[in-house]
């Protein structure tokens, strides 16, 4: 069944050992994000924070709780399935057209029917996430917001669930964005260019209309997932977190504004932004491990805060990876790749290295079929959804193991041609980017390092791998604990 909030999911990391509080003052200021950092790059577990400081001593109200996703065991325990994998062959399952035409047929239709009905919310009257309600004069100062990195322009909310929606359509957008903390009641809201919520902006700016906008913390994990996750433009993410989870999300209405929020969630910032107002926002340590520049962007202005009675706020760092945002591009690379296949059937598995910083590389095996296969691959990544910012593809032939970093490597450099495997070409990058030629616009590199044909040019002869007999094989495999030479008892090949 779906967690039904974060708290039944944290009791489930704590009965498990995944869980570790931390009840020693901690400061919110640069110390959280320091353990933080230690504690994802060694594997260790979420850490709930009971204590946390702000910069003249003083005790924040409410625990923080960090790390929550910083290992595939928990990714795969927040999204509720035995592997990330399994997910996906269930998402690939649900994209097949099946039109049975027997009793039983009809009878195994039944589960993929009970996913359609969790695709659609529902609406209560009353949620957790209102026990506590604030209007009068609301104020995010009990809140144990974070500053992550020396240099940031100030405290950041980085895991928030922010709503808006179409002024004309009226289609929700769910989007996970960076929102500095201006004061008690302003935030700066980082919506990129190429997002849902900055498309919603757009279009109540030419309308010269304030915007509402909520800003969910803390929902169930399955919601904080498909919240970052890169769906097509108007699809409901809401849509994602009830296939996963099985079953609908729960919506309630905010108390000062148009909108619905999941009702599971921990607390909700209610507001506005204005298309008239914007303020520098940044410096801010991001996910590339370089600080982001600071530049203007849209002011969130707080109308009202509702929060359960004792709620957890969660949050989350970036920085040099990998981080715990890898983990959710672990499994959005993961989920996503049926998908994928949808659009390039000939596509046997893909890698986004967490080096890669999600739009920087893309490694791609293929069954190759024809010449020029691997030259298609790489123009169709560049035209498939956010794949659009990817900088570098790598193509490769399906016998390669491209977890495998050091045959990766051993492939490419051994399998192209550079004058004539390498393409050349430019178009949209990732606004946090630094090194392209312009702002969001630069230069891509696709690598076709999958065996060459003497239609694609190549005149030589294509040597064999050099691999030993699988009889040999078996028999060093007997041989090798009287051997006495430790290490592995069997080759990578």
């Amino acid at each position: 069944m779906a967690w039904n909030d974060l708290q039944e999911f944290l009791a489930q990391l704590d009965k498990q050992g995944e869980l570790k509080r931390i009840d020693t003052p901690v400061a919110a200021h640069l110390e959280v994000a320091e353990i933080a950092d230690r504690t994802v790059k060694s594997g260790g577990p979420a850490l709930l924070f009971t204590h946390v400081t702000r910069r003249d001593g003083s005790r924040y109200p409410m625990p923080l709780l960090i790390n929550t996703f910083g290992t595939e065991r928990r990714m795969c325990q927040a999204l509720e399935t035995a592997t990330l994998d399994t997910l996906a062959g269930e998402i690939a399952g649900f994209l097949e057209p099946e039109i049975p035409d027997s009793l039983l047929g009809k009878i195994q239709m039944l589960p993929k029917l009970s996913r359609l009905s969790a695709l659609q919310t529902s609406t209560v009257s009353r949620g957790a996430c209102q026990e506590v309600v604030e209007k009068a004069a609301p104020s995010m100062a009990d809140i144990p917001i974070i500053q992550c990195w020396p240099q940031d322009g100030g405290p950041y909310i980085t895991l928030p669930l922010v709503f808006t929606r179409h002024p004309e359509r009226g289609t929700r957008n769910i989007g996970m964005y960076r929102l500095q903390v201006f004061d008690d009641r302003t935030l700066g809201m980082h919506w990129q260019r190429h997002k849902g919520g900055a498309e919603h902006f757009r279009q109540a700016a030419s309308r010269a209309e304030r915007m509402p906008v909520a800003i969910a913390l803390g929902p169930d994990p399955s919601l904080i997932y498909a919240a970052s996750a890169p769906l097509p433009p108007e699809v409901d993410e809401l849509m994602l977190a009830g296939f996963v989870r099985k079953k609908s999300v729960e919506m309630v209405r905010c108390v000062s504004i148009d909108m619905e929020v999941p009702a599971s969630s921990q607390i909700v910032l209610e507001g506005y932004v204005d298309p008239s107002e914007s303020r520098l926002e940044g410096p801010f340590g991001d996910h590339t491990g370089f600080y982001s520049l600071a530049d203007q962007y849209p002011v969130f202005h707080l109308t009202a805060v509702t929060r359960r009675r004792e709620p957890i706020y969660p949050t989350i760092i970036v920085g040099p990876p990998p981080m715990e945002d890898a983990f959710l591009g672990l499994a959005t690379e993961r989920l996503f790749l049926p998908l994928v296949r949808k659009v390039l059937p000939e596509v046997v598995d893909m890698w986004l290295p967490p080096e890669g910083i999600f739009h920087n590389l893309a490694i791609l095996k293929i069954d190759k079929r024809y010449p020029g296969h691997g030259r298609k691959v790489i123009h169709a990544v560049w035209g498939l959804g956010q794949l659009m910012f990817t900088k570098v593809v790598v193509v490769v032939d399906s016998d390669c193991d491209i977890r495998n970093p050091a045959e990766l490597v051993w492939r490419v450099g051994t399998h192209i041609d550079a004058r004539r495997d390498l393409v050349i070409s430019d178009g949209p990058l990732d606004v946090l980017d630094f090194a392209g030629q312009a702002p969001s616009y630069g230069g891509k590199l696709g690598i076709d390092a999958t065996r060459k044909t003497k239609e694609e040019g190549f005149t030589g002869e294509w040597p064999p791998i050099i691999l030993m007999s699988p009889e040999v094989k078996a028999r060093v495999d007997a041989l090798w604990p009287k051997l006495g030479l430790g290490g592995p008892s069997r080759r990578s090949q």
